[in-house]
């Protein structure tokens, strides 16, 4: 069960990564270091932000949450 939890919380730790990626930078960060501030087809939809936002903050929570259990999994020596 620990390794199972483990291995989702790995995946669900790239998954958050890429999905902060994908932000489209606000200007003068490290976003624009990186490549940033090139424009792609995606960025000028509000809806395919708002979109990106609310998926960033339901696999943050869940991340979260299964950060919890694995480590009350992991207290109590399961």
């Amino acid at each position: 069960m620990i390794l199972g939890l483990s291995i989702f919380v790995m995946l669900l730790s790239v998954l958050l990564i890429l999905l902060v990626l994908m932000h489209k930078g606000k200007g003068g960060g490290l976003s624009d270091m990186f490549g940033g501030g090139v424009t792609s087809s995606l960025g000028g939809s509000s809806v395919v932000e708002r979109n990106l936002d609310r998926m960033t903050v339901v696999i943050g929570i869940v991340w979260i949450i299964a950060i919890v259990v694995l480590g009350l999994l992991i207290n109590r020596g399961m």
